[in-house]
């Protein structure tokens, strides 16, 4: 899991540190796009959640048939809505991004990257649905490979794309965003053959309306709250890209890449946020409750200290990375000083994010929705801001660790709570 996840990851950071080269805009317009990038990718999270819960149960019980026709509908249900989100968001380019606070001298770079992502987009959501009926079916090995030479193919077109060789032109940041295209659609292609041809997990047509309908209500009953909950976290991210701004194009383009160089070091928080469900949900279903709470307890510990050691490792490296993505002194100080302070609260926002899926694996997917918003719009965004407004730049990176280290206390209390109504629903039915 964690190889799959660097590999899916690295498309941003890769893309992020040979825009970087290009100069400050180029990397500030990148920057902006995280938010509206990463509300699609949601989406297809939340999608593969329903997706993985809906086959993985058809397939123990046999029905081979059935999980056959829903990983089709899953397929085709993803594609559809990634299809309708990427024109509305093509169309709406300039007032989205005008709303946080992209300033007109950006938007050039902007439409050269989101134009050509939003076509690439609906190939991402192909490869990230068909992944989770792979996992679902008991492979794990097979998407972490697809998504490693995705990662790689992608990494090795990036710079020929951007800064040109022989007769191809230097397309700039639009160059990162055909690399990134063409990375995708290779997974989209490769994991429709082996998913159709073959493992034989989809059908080979397309379904009937009726099919189509029952496959569509089963996957969204789990997925829709499950994206919801995860596209709040962009909602909030350009709430606060669009603070950041205010502090000028140095601050967002260093914001930018203290949220990427974030998703890699918590990239055994996301890891285990898959792994930890499968056994929570196991053994509730067999009233093992002394092992849900063991469990849950030993892996917030671990991922305590463990993301207290990367906070570490990135405080003492915080100067050498700033200098590795950034060319102007203002960017690297700002880069720094981020990886300085805000690192120190990923311990909790492990504890948060391994609650959700707790929560999500206990079939409690509206429990989970509810901390999302508690998380992001009573904690992150008005400490933060309250933060910004008393001490600048710092003080709104120290009120992201505050944030997180309260939600993380009502986090813990909640799967308490949550877990002690299971058990006692379970006695009742008894």
């Amino acid at each position: 899991m964690i190889l799959g996840m660097v590999m899916m990851m690295s498309f941003g950071l890769i893309d992020t540190f040979f825009v970087s080269l290009l100069g400050t805009d180029q990397l500030a317009a990148i920057s902006f796009t995280f938010p509206v990038t990463f509300t699609v990718i949601s989406l297809n999270i939340g999608l593969g959640i329903g997706t993985s819960a809906i086959i993985g149960k058809l397939q123990g019980s046999g029905e081979i048939k059935a999980s056959q026709q829903h990983a089709t509908g899953a397929l085709t249900l993803s594609f559809l809505l990634v299809g309708i989100l990427a024109v509305f968001g093509f169309v709406f380019i300039e007032p989205v991004f005008h709303l946080l606070n992209a300033t007109d001298n950006l938007m050039p770079y902007i439409h050269d990257y989101m134009g050509i992502w939003y076509a690439s987009s609906v190939f991402l959501a192909l490869p990230m649905v068909g992944n989770s009926v792979l996992r679902a079916c008991g492979d794990t090995r097979t998407p972490s490979i697809i998504m490693a030479a995705g990662g790689g193919l992608n990494a090795l077109l990036d710079p020929l794309f951007i800064f040109g060789l022989g007769p191809i032109p230097a397309m700039g940041i639009q160059g990162a965003a055909l690399a990134t295209f063409i990375a995708w659609f290779v997974g989209a292609s490769w994991i429709l053959y082996l998913l159709a041809v073959q493992r034989k997990l989809i059908l080979p047509r397309l379904l009937t309306m009726p099919e189509m309908k029952e496959s569509s209500r089963d996957i969204l009953r789990i997925g829709l709250p499950a994206a919801g909950a995860n596209m709040l976290t962009p909602v909030a991210g350009g709430v606060m890209t669009a603070v950041v701004a205010g502090y000028g194009a140095e601050a967002v383009a260093a914001w930018g890449v203290g949220n990427r160089l974030e998703s890699i070091a918590s990239i055994v928080i996301l890891a285990l946020s898959m792994t930890l469900p499968p056994f929570i949900s196991q053994n509730v279903g067999a009233n093992n409750y002394r092992r849900v709470i063991d469990a849950y307890k030993i892996t917030l510990k671990f991922i305590l200290f463990w993301q207290l050691a990367v906070f570490l490792l990135m405080f003492l490296l915080s100067s050498w990375i700033a200098a590795a993505f950034a060319k102007e002194q203002e960017v690297a100080e700002l880069i720094t000083l981020f990886l300085m302070i805000v690192p120190l609260g990923y311990g909790m926002q492990g504890v948060i994010i391994l609650t959700n899926s707790s929560l999500n694996a206990m079939h409690r997917p509206m429990s989970a929705l509810v901390l999302s918003v508690i998380r992001l719009f009573v904690f992150f965004v008005p400490v933060s801001v309250a933060g910004s407004l008393l001490f600048d730049l710092k003080g709104l990176f120290w009120g992201t660790v505050v944030a997180n280290v309260c939600m993380a206390s009502v986090s813990f209390i909640v799967f308490r709570r949550a877990l002690a109504q299971q058990k006692y629903e379970e006695d009742v039915k008894a």
